[in-house]
């Protein structure tokens, strides 16, 4: 019962009430100031009681349940100090003053939870963007039922405009599907049979048909609303550091009032040193900065789970990066096609190639055939089709024996490389590319080669962080060729390759005893002991693992990896608002406390410069939420 009572006297509309009459009392004071008067004896009392009771109620409320629930020190809040100081001006008769603390700190509260509603639109949007019914179709016939009845394995129909209800794959039919919420994307993406769709998109276009792969509390969604609730309710180191100062300055503050009572002997003094003294600005600095972050970040695709995580990553000077699936796409793609003489061309041995290879089950294999059927040749039957697991192929095109597979597969069947073989297996090991060797009838007569591909905006990302001077660091079990090459591209001087997982985090650690606060961005099971060792995890939330998603601190939804200077342009920012929120705050009361022991501000100027300045802390704070950092 009290606790409603607080609330409805701690909302909006009585807050509003509470002003209303302030301000019928201010009239008074602000006519005394010019030298006239104005009676307001129509009032039964003083219309500051009034803002008292409304605004004061829920203050002593909230000072007395942490004097009575928080453990040690922090019994002594910024809230107490607020108390004591309403009733000391109330002592003194000054109502005014005593409405005035008492609102201001009212109003502040106000506009803390409505910075905070505003950076919590993200999650209300996927809160509210939850399917709540799918369309399963069973031996051919349609039934609407409720989302949580959808089953993995379940084929669902999705019609143009329709939210998909689970995560799933296309098994028959083409659409673009709006990925905004999930990824930041501003344009449908293209999906076709065999591609992942996931929960709370939307389908645009084309009726699909997909089989459900994660659902219920597995889904993305599900997935991506846990890791926004779990971010608002972990707090900053820098917001337990302003808690604890808020505990020591009510002390200190009392110290001081009293110390002015004792040398001055006016009671007045006393009183506005408590006014100007209470810390408020410095406890809502942080949080306000904070969960303004989060959403901004949450806006565009980024999940930062923790208001820690955030601090950390404007302290970040290294960012180390995974290779594949993170500055890669993480999949093998032709790169070359190279006949070891000019009686064959490449067009003639990609065909033969890829003719071997069409029943092969290896990635290297399907590759060939993907690249065969994306230039439109036409495949060869197969005969005779024989597998070395980890070596090569053997297959019947016609008249012709073919080997696809390795130096070693070739040299045990008797066929030796030539020179030119040779000096391309070299170069495309130099380029860091996978190579399939072709022999027919006991020749060599060509290679193909196979590498990742480098995401486009991995060198521009790469750019922008050095600009910002931070060092960039590639941890990877590739070869060192490989890592060499991929790392110069992009333009990461420093690598380390062929690591085990158990190595990359001694990489991590070795850093960090360096002295670096370091950032690890990856996206692989193996990744994960890696992100959990460095100061700052982040992994690519999209295409990750589950593991490595929730081994890290920081999701980028979309796998666009261009966000990471974003990112920290963000967390530099937040950083930066938060210190200066708290040296302005420390400054205001420094100021308003000499200004109080000169006598120059009384408990009703002193509330007006203290609490105008806290409200001017959670504004800097709430700028944060539609700052642009692209």
């Amino acid at each position: 019962m009290v606790k409603k009572i607080n609330d409805f006297l701690a909302g909006l509309p009585m807050t509003i009430v509470a002003g209303v009459f302030l301000l019928f009392d201010l009239i008074p004071h602000l006519a005394e100031e010019f030298g006239g008067s104005i009676d307001l004896h129509i009032f039964p009392i003083d219309p500051a009681w009034v803002t008292v009771v409304i605004s004061g109620l829920p203050l002593l409320y909230l000072a007395v349940w942490r004097i009575i629930h928080n453990p040690g020190i922090s019994k002594i809040s910024s809230a107490l100090l607020i108390s004591i100081a309403m009733f000391a001006a109330i002592a003194i008769g000054d109502l005014f003053a005593a409405g005035e603390v008492a609102f201001i700190m009212a109003l502040g509260a106000l506009l803390e939870d409505a910075t905070t509603n505003r950076a919590k639109k993200g999650l209300k949007k996927l809160l509210t963007l939850a399917p709540t019914q799918g369309r399963r179709i069973r031996n051919g016939q349609e039934e609407l039922i409720p989302a949580e009845q959808i089953q993995k394995g379940d084929l669902l129909r999705i019609l143009p405009g329709e939210t998909i209800p689970v995560d799933g794959t296309i098994v028959s039919g083409e659409t673009s599907v709006d990925q905004s919420i999930m990824t930041g994307e501003s344009l449908p993406v293209d999906k076709t049979t065999g591609e992942d769709v996931f929960c709370g998109t939307i389908n645009r276009f084309g009726s699909i048909d997909i089989t459900a792969t994660k659902v219920g509390e597995d889904s993305s969604l599900q997935k991506l609303i846990r890791m926004v609730q779990d971010a608002e309710n972990k707090q900053a180191p820098m917001q337990r550091i302003a808690d604890r100062a808020a505990s020591w300055l009510v002390p200190v503050a009392l110290l001081i009032a009293i110390l002015a009572y004792v040398f001055s002997g006016n009671i007045v003094t006393a009183v506005t040193v408590l006014v100007v003294f209470c810390p408020c600005a410095l406890v809502l600095a942080t949080p306000t900065a904070i969960m303004a972050a989060i959403g901004q970040a949450t806006k565009h695709g980024v999940i930062i789970k923790s208001g820690e995580a955030l601090e950390k990553m404007g302290k970040v000077d290294t960012i180390a990066f995974d290779k594949t699936g993170t500055l890669t796409y993480g999949r093998l793609e032709v790169s070359d096609v190279r006949p070891t003489s000019d009686a064959l061309t490449g067009e003639d041995l990609l065909t033969l190639a890829a003719s071997a290879e069409g029943k092969s089950e290896h990635p290297l294999g399907k590759a060939i055939v993907a690249h065969a059927k994306a230039q439109s040749l036409s495949l060869l039957d197969s005969q005779d089709f024989q597998m070395d697991a980890g070596k090569g192929i053997a297959a019947q095109i016609g008249e012709k024996h073919l080997l696809c597979g390795s130096e070693k597969y070739l040299r045990e069947h008797g066929v030796p490389l030539d020179d030119a073989a040779s000096t391309i297996l070299d170069q495309l090991r130099t380029e860091g590319k996978a190579s399939i060797l072709v022999a027919a009838e006991g020749k060599c007569i060509g290679v193909i080669g196979l590498s990742d591909i480098l995401r486009p905006e991995a060198k521009d990302m790469v750019s922008r962080l050095d600009a910002m001077h931070a060092k960039t660091v590639l941890l990877t079990g590739d070869n060192r060729k490989t890592a060499d090459y991929f790392a110069g591209r992009v333009g990461i001087a420093e690598v380390r390759a062929e690591l085990l997982p158990e190595e990359k985090v001694g990489s991590i650690e070795s850093l960090r005893k360096e002295g670096r606060k370091v950032c690890m961005i990856g996206d692989g099971v193996n990744d994960a002991p890696a992100l959990k060792t460095a100061d700052v995890g982040v992994a690519m939330g999209s295409m990750g693992s589950d593991i490595a998603v929730e081994a890290a601190d920081i999701a980028l939804m979309s796998d666009d990896i261009s966000k990471i200077p974003y990112l920290k342009r963000l967390s530099n920012a937040t950083v930066a608002t938060i210190k200066l929120s708290i040296t302005l705050s420390m400054c205001i009361n420094a100021a308003a406390i000499v200004l109080s022991l000169l006598e120059l501000l009384n408990p009703t100027t002193g509330a007006l410069v203290h609490n105008a300045g806290s409200c001017f802390v959670v504004l800097i704070a709430a700028l944060l939420y539609d700052r642009k950092f692209e």
